[in-house]
């Protein structure tokens, strides 16, 4: 098991839903641009709010997460719910996705290794079926003064401009970096400094 699995597994094997079990603000607003019964892949989905918001408005989602305690609490509640979501435990370094295979990938303060996330980035984008949509947000560098949440290597939050090269080719719909209220559960609490991106391909 990676250091990573170990890390998330430590955290989430507690009966609470640590980042809470509403959906991410900025997801639920761009959700209706989602066309009905979208083929959607979730990127260090966790606990499995987002994927169950998503799931219940009748996408089809498949939710990615190397850690096995988040991927079970994601099953149960899909199964209370009586929702279907295709659970992959994966550490994203070695997971692939496909070529062509959604018609949208969200990625929710899914913080890696700039490295990796230019690995990951560049799967997810070929992921994307044309007209695909990337819906992301996660903390900027200026994060770290606030301290409500998130890494604290800024080597792993999103620098606007290194962003929106990696996601070139990408037809930028939205794409914003601002200061907002963030309150998802105890370890994201307060206020944030975030870039949102909604990015269409081709």
């Amino acid at each position: 098991m990676s250091d990573t699995a170990d890390f998330w597994n430590t955290r989430f094997a507690v009966s609470e839903f640590i980042y809470g079990e509403a959906p991410n603000d900025f997801l639920r607003e761009q959700s209706p641009r989602l066309a009905p019964a979208s083929r959607v892949l979730s990127l260090g989905e966790g606990e499995g709010r987002n994927a169950l918001f998503l799931a219940r408005q009748g996408h089809a989602l498949t939710a990615v997460d190397a850690s096995h305690e988040g991927l079970a609490k994601l099953l149960a509640r899909a199964s209370a719910a009586g929702v279907d979501i295709t659970a992959v435990l994966a550490d994203l370094a070695r997971f692939e996705p496909g070529e062509a295979q959604f018609d949208a990938v969200v990625s929710v303060f899914c913080h890696l290794p700039s490295a990796l996330r230019r690995t990951v980035m560049a799967r997810a984008v070929a992921a994307l079926k044309p007209g695909g949509l990337l819906i992301m947000e996660g903390y900027t560098p200026r994060q770290l003064a606030f301290g409500t949440g998130g890494p604290k290597d800024a080597d792993m939050l999103l620098e606007a401009d290194i962003v929106r090269g990696e996601l070139a080719g990408l037809e930028l719909l939205h794409f914003v970096e601002r200061e907002r209220e963030v309150i998802e559960g105890s370890y994201h609490t307060g206020m944030a400094s975030v870039l949102q991106v909604v990015a269409r391909k081709p």
